[in-house]
Parts: structure tokens; sequence; C-alpha cells
């Protein structure tokens, strides 16, 4: 796309301001201070649970218990402030460190309670808009991403260094002439789809391995790269499930089996470690909350939300609105569940690529989980 190009594209869209793959086998007040558990919250934490946190994010016991009592209430906030402020709204993150949730705004003397509030230059909605405008242009291979950065109030475009060539440095010469919020940061490896990746239960398809996402009614939703529609799909025991009954991939990377009726949707995510989380719902966690994934490779594994509304450049296509992440996958894991909030009963979504492993970590991305319910009439089941 030239400059000319995106102009017209910008004029249609108001202010629209390493190689990715999949990963498969073959208001007003004072802030406030991170919420403490209460006394349900701390026993609905198994000490497994407790102690997979504790090793992929460095807290202990009780800093766990705290963070994720913390993270819960502060998504609602930011969903609350999101709402409220409209147009003002810059978006929201909670800081690493203090456990702090900040709300970015565009006018100075709003305050938001409960939060911090920061003033940015850009809206949460002129960001998408940008975005939205990177997202019709075709990039070369060199681009691996771009994604809204709430933290930076920018939208982000990653370049592998060690492959970046003229093409690239042209379509960031005209993604930068589209806005201002546009910044570029080198990175030195591409993400990748994760077909043998596993969010929950292994489930097989010909040769290939990839992981069961979520329970829904009739079946369970898993990543579009993992199969087409009419693609037959077996359980972790090799035993057979059923049949994909629609599946996106590229654009993005979700899908659903239809099973068959020996096979029963259970409210359950895979620990591996003997026991199950409960899924209570699908709250959306915010920026910087901690999330932790399931998958038939690697097992369970935790993280922190890093950025919302990616768009990730596979080799197979653009996959737009994927959620990043600092947990590790491996191949066998994609399609697998990421889950979030108290006790970790909130369903995010499944996995869909990203870049590194578990020996040296990693970024991987995730497709949130509510467009796939909306976009099939799905029911997530609950416990």
């Amino acid at each position: 796309m030239n400059r000319t190009s995106a102009a017209r594209v910008t004029g249609a869209v108001l202010l629209a301001t390493g190689v990715v793959t999949a990963l498969s086998v073959p208001a007003f007040g004072a802030p406030a201070a991170p919420v403490a558990p209460t006394g349900s919250d701390t026993e609905s934490y198994p000490a497994e649970l407790l102690q997979a946190v504790e090793r992929d994010l460095g807290l202990n016991a009780d800093q766990a218990r705290v963070r994720l009592a913390s993270d819960h209430q502060l998504a609602g906030v930011a969903e609350n402030a999101k709402t409220s402020l409209g147009d003002a709204f810059g978006g929201a993150w909670i800081d690493q460190a203090s456990g702090r949730l900040t709300v970015a705004v565009t006018k100075s003397g709003l305050s938001v309670t409960g939060a911090d509030t920061q003033v940015v230059k850009h809206s949460l909605t002129q960001l998408n808009g940008t975005k939205s405008v990177l997202d019709l242009m075709t990039a070369p291979k060199a681009i691996t991403s771009w994604r809204v950065d709430e933290k930076s109030n920018s939208v982000v475009v990653e370049v592998n260094k060690n492959v970046r060539d003229a093409a690239a440095d042209q379509w960031i010469a005209t993604a930068k002439s589209v806005s201002g919020a546009v910044s570029v940061t080198e990175v030195t490896e591409s993400p990748t789809p994760l077909y043998d990746l596993r969010g929950g239960d292994a489930i097989y398809m010909g040769g290939g391995r990839c992981s069961l996402g979520f329970s829904v009614s009739g079946g369970y939703v898993t990543a579009g790269h993992c199969g087409t529609t009419g693609t037959a799909v077996s359980g972790y025991n090799r035993v057979a499930q059923g049949t994909f009954a629609g599946s996106v991939f590229p654009g993005n990377d979700y899908a659903w089996v239809r099973t068959n009726s020996n096979w029963t949707p259970r409210p359950w995510v895979n620990r591996y470690n003997g026991t199950n989380v409960i899924v209570r719902g699908n709250t959306e966690a915010a920026v910087g909350a901690q999330i932790c994934r399931s998958g038939s490779t690697t097992g369970w594994r935790c993280g922190t939300v890093q950025a919302k509304n990616q768009t990730v450049n596979y080799p197979q296509g653009q996959v737009r609105g994927l959620t990043r992440t600092n947990a590790c996958a491996e191949g066998g894991d994609s399609g697998g569940s990421w889950v979030a909030g108290t006790s970790f009963g909130q369903a995010q979504g499944v996995t869909s690529g990203g870049s590194g492993n578990c020996s040296s970590g990693g970024t991987t991305y995730f497709q949130p989980l509510n467009p796939i319910l909306s976009r099939y009439g799905l029911t997530l089941t609950r416990g």
C-alpha cells in the first residue's frame, strides 16, 4: 500500500490510529490499593495453583492470593471506566510492581474511583482506528505484528531485525504516515502457528495434535488453524470425538468442534497436576493481569497480559484481535485454554501462536473467547 492509498483508507476510517506463525503439529475518588483476599478467596486457591503462580510469576503464595483477588476487582474498575469515560478513555493497565490500576484519559481533571489516572494524547478509540488502517495493509514477512499498546499510548509495530529489508522499511514509513501514534520495536524472533500446543486435553486431527479450549453447548472451542470445517477429531484417548463445525484462519484464529454423544461438555480446565480449574464465567482480564494457560505439550503455564487487539502476521496471513502474553507455549498447545481472575475461573481465550519456548521463555498470543461465542452463537459451559 502506498501513501496515496493509505491516505484514502485513513479518510474512510477515522484516525484508524521477526515471522509470526501459529503453533501446531503436521467516576471519582482516591485510587484503591490492591485488594486483600477474603477468607473464601483464600480457600478457593489450591496449593498446586499457588505453586504454579509462584514458579512462573515470582510470587509467594500470600502475594499470589492478594494479586489474584486484586486483578479480579480491577478488571471491573477498568471496564466501568471504559464505559463511563467514552471517547476520553485512553486504556488501562495494572502495574506489575505495585498492583495498582492506571486509567489513561485524554482530558485533564478526570479521575476514576479505584485507579490512578494518566493524561495521554490518543484515546483508545483513536488507537484502535489507527490499527484498523494498518490491518488493511499487506505486510512483508519481516513485519511480525502490530498492536495497540495502552501503556505507551501507541500502536506498536514489531519488525524482525534479522530479516528487516527495504520492503519492511517502506511498510513502516507508510504506517507512520497514517498516524503519529505508530511506533516501531525491533525483535529477534518471529512467532509461529501452534499445532503441537494444548490449552487443555489433547485433540488429534489425522497426523496432527492440538489442545481443547473450552466446553460449550454441543462441543468445544479451539484454534482455527488446528482444522478446517468438516475435519474429523479424536480425543485425548484417540476415541472419535466429532468434527469441526466452523473454523476461521487466518483473519481470526478460532473454531468450534461439534462432539458426538460419547462426550459430555464439562466446565473444567486441566492443571496437569491431577486437579481442574472450574470455569465460572468469561469476564475479560485487564492488561497487566495474571493469566495462566493449559496445553497438551507443556501443561500449565502462567504469565501476564501484555496487550490486547494485536495483529500477528503469520506466514499463512494476518490474524487480528489477539491478546499478547509472556506465558510460554510450544507446538501442540494450540487451541488450549487461557484463564484468569479469582481461582482462574474466568475463561479468556484459546492459544493461537507465538515465539520462543518454555525453556528460554517466549511470547504467546491467544484468540479471545467472547468473539468465538458470538460468531457461532455458543454458550460457555460453566460450573
